[in-house]
């Protein structure tokens, strides 16, 4: 009997020491807690993630155990586990480094393109509004009203106009305004401070749960940074009348476990045309975090912005060829507006006592617009000209939440997610008018109210089988479109509703650390304007999109990583609100495919090189073989750059972006010409004072970032011509600038 129970005891004793729990706590230099670090077991192999306050708990660990910590831009950590480990809650502190990619692991828990973007923006980080969505690969942008208008974005052979086909956020607030007076899901992202930007996360085509209106050629969402290493101030001058100045500043000690600081941007310039744009834009954005006693956090960001601009508008190509304007010149300068937004934005991380962790954030924005824009010139009225109006007031209201649980099935990992969210967009004196220099409404073309609604809930599902991860997910969103037309005689509120279920499903296979297989397959939306859901019920409400992508993710040394994607996107209808003409433009079903390419290269510690490639092929699928161009759609776009990140206190670099000739129209009798444009820059640092360079065309190519093939009329023309009409490209350009950093 004693030898049986001197045997039991043993046996639990052994038990005991390989199921302890190591547990701590992860910090920076700064003392400020690290979220998402990977905490790794090399010889039980269990693993975990630090929580958003940096705790951490590590199970199946025992005595000699070698535990390694690790979170891109910081030096790994190992520790060897003795007695005293098991006794205390530890504190583990990492080391910032440079960003390189040979601490990027190809595993099923992690997508590592969105590990490829974050070294691409600490190797090349932005510092103009512009550059934002440069970042996202395969992304091209285009601007053409004075800096104060939103881009144009094309993505996978769309023309997204200003966002109808890609779901924009910052910190969970949407970005995309349905129903906007300039055209369906406008989407202006200037009221983001480049340099508050710390994480960008991306996705192409319909395939993430989370992700409702819009997301059918993609998303990106952008991350503001929780706190600031050093204060700084920064100074640019430049050509053409530019200045900018930039303050961002900590609030709080800066071992403080809470964060606080606030940040100023000021942008004002001429422009390179010869009508000046007397631009000016000032930002304010501020940002608290701090943990609650139940270790949660919380966090508070507030942010202003207003702008105002004038513009010289698109010209058309025979002025110019006749030597009637240059290139940089002007049919109708009195074109031009003011924005405004103000957000409010509250997010709450916790994990509840059963491992849940939630995330839920509540948001508020306030957006007024104003713009004038002329684009026919005296085509409609060949006395006063063509000039129209658009105006709307908005407030947005939302809130999301989203529940994550780690649990088994049958012996399978598997990782719950469930979210759900409310957004409520309440828009008044939504305005369409014709005008006459921005003073006189010659006539009312449209005058209305707003009410839109989308409730939605998902729920994602990822199980590991081994090497392969298998995620299905279903999606539900419910739309109420309510709206008031001032111009009826009597009031009436025109009404009407939809639901919609889209399923998706991502499959990646892992068969080791160098390559990473992926499927994805999924559903998409984007929502039509109210204007004419409401009023027109035989018109399309949601606009499905079916998508499928195939690729993959090599990494054959540790410094050099390819990316592949075949991709194939039928989209029902690109059913679009012209909220130029206050018309509907259907286009009837269309369909698009391609392939996506990108190459990553870490020459050396500071030096490297990326770049990214698509080709495309879109159609309309009803048309007649020869008239079913879809227009603007881009066939070929390239981009990359070589980046030289901190050689001898030196940084800086060369970078390309191309895109080829597009057809304008639907029979490819008119071509937008494609281009080739290179920038560069550099910067010396000295101490704590950093001066820099940035040229823009270093080659000074002559080149149109906006085209349209537009009909038009000018004031002594006895007929209307169609041709392409553009804005000019910069040409070659310099700015200075100055920081210092405290």
């Amino acid at each position: 009997m004693k030898t049986k129970v001197l045997f039991f005891v043993v046996l639990i004793s052994s038990f005991q020491a390989f199921s302890q729990q190591f547990k701590g706590k992860v910090f920076n230099a700064n003392k400020k807690t690290l979220e998402n670090v990977y905490v790794y077991n090399t010889i039980s192999n269990s693993h975990t993630h630090t929580k958003v306050n940096g705790e951490f708990t590590l199970d199946n660990s025992k005595e000699g155990d070698i535990i390694e910590f690790g979170i891109l831009g910081y030096e790994k950590v190992r520790l060897q586990l003795n007695e005293s480990h098991f006794k205390t809650i530890n504190t583990i502190v990492l080391e910032m480094k440079n960003f390189l990619l040979d601490e990027m692991v190809l595993t099923n828990k992690r997508d590592p393109l969105q590990t490829i973007v974050r070294v691409d923006l600490d190797k090349k980080p932005v510092n103009s509004s512009q550059q934002i969505l440069q970042r996202v690969p395969g992304l091209f942008i285009g601007q053409h009203a004075g800096g104060g208008k939103a881009e144009q974005l094309f993505l996978r052979g769309f023309d997204i106009d200003h966002g109808t086909d890609i779901a924009l956020s910052v910190d969970n607030i949407p970005v995309n305004m349905v129903s906007h007076a300039h055209g369906q899901g406008y989407s202006d992202l200037h009221f983001v401070i480049p340099e508050t930007i710390e994480k960008i996360n991306f996705g192409k085509g319909p395939y993430y749960a989370s992700k409702g209106d819009f997301n059918t050629a993609g998303y990106v969402d952008f991350k503001t940074k929780t706190y600031l290493e050093n204060s700084r101030v920064e100074v640019g001058v430049g050509q053409f009348n530019t200045f900018r100045t930039l303050g961002m500043f900590n609030l709080l000690d800066k071992n403080s476990t809470d964060n606080a600081y606030v940040a100023i941007e000021y942008l004002e310039t001429d422009g390179f045309v010869e009508s000046p744009q007397n631009f000016n834009r000032i930002n304010l954005f501020s940002k608290y975090r701090t943990f609650l006693k139940d270790n949660s956090s919380l966090s508070l960001s507030v942010s202003h912005f207003r702008s105002k601009w004038d513009a010289s508008g698109q010209i058309p190509q025979r002025e110019v060829d006749n030597g009637t304007i240059t290139r940089f010149g002007s049919i109708d300068d009195t074109e031009g507006g003011t924005t405004s937004r103000t957000n409010i934005n509250l997010e709450h991380s916790k994990v509840l006592k059963n491992d849940v962790s939630v995330t839920s954030s509540v948001f508020y924005s306030n957006y007024n617009f104003n713009l004038f824009s002329n684009f026919t010139f005296f085509l409609e009225d060949p006395v006063n000209g063509d000039q129209i109006k658009q105006t709307e007031n908005r407030d947005v209201f939302g809130f999301n939440t989203q529940f994550k649980k780690k649990t088994q099935l049958s012996n399978t990992p598997v990782e719950l997610t469930f979210g759900t969210g409310l957004r409520a967009d309440i828009v008044d004196n939504l305005e369409l008018s014709h005008t006459l220099q921005r003073k006189v409404v010659l006539d009312q073309i449209q005058l209305g109210k707003v009410n839109q609604t989308n409730y939605y809930a998902f729920v994602n599902s990822e199980f590991e089988f081994g090497k392969f991860m298998v995620a299905p997910a279903l999606r539900l969103d419910y739309l109420k479109f309510n709206y008031n037309d001032y111009l009826l005689d009597k009031y009436k509120t025109f009404s009407e509703s939809q639901v919609v279920v889209n399923p998706k499903i991502n499959v990646t296979y892992t068969p080791n650390a160098k390559i990473q297989w992926f499927l994805k397959s999924g559903i998409g939306f984007h929502s039509n304007d109210t204007r004419v859901v409401a009023t027109q019920p035989n018109k399309k409400t949601l606009p499905r999109a079916y998508g499928i992508d195939f690729g993959t993710v090599w990494k054959p040394t540790q410094k050099l990583v390819f990316n592949t994607a075949l991709w194939y996107l039928l989209s029902e209808d690109e059913l679009v609100y012209v909220g130029d003409a206050g018309i509907v433009e259907p286009s009837g079903e269309s369909q698009r495919y391609g392939i996506d390419l990108g190459l990553r290269y870490q020459l050396t510690d500071w030096l490297y090189f990326d770049s990214d490639a698509t080709y495309t092929k879109a159609e309309s699928v009803d048309a007649l073989s020869g008239e079913n161009y879809i227009p603007l759609a881009p066939k070929i776009t390239v981009t990359g750059g070589l980046s030289v990140n901190n050689y001898k206190n030196f940084s800086g670099g060369i970078n390309y972006r191309y895109i080829g000739d597009r057809p304008a129209n639907e029979h490819n009798s008119i071509v937008a010409e494609g281009y080739f444009v290179t920038d560069a820059n550099v910067s010396y640092k000295m101490n704590n004072i950093t001066v820099g360079v940035a040229l823009e065309n270093i080659f000074d190519v002559a080149w149109n970032e906006t085209q349209f093939a537009t009909e038009s009329r000018l004031q002594n023309e006895p007929n209307p011509v169609e041709e392409i009409h553009f804005t000019p490209g910069t040409p070659f350009s310099a700015k200075a600038s100055i920081r210092y950093t405290f």
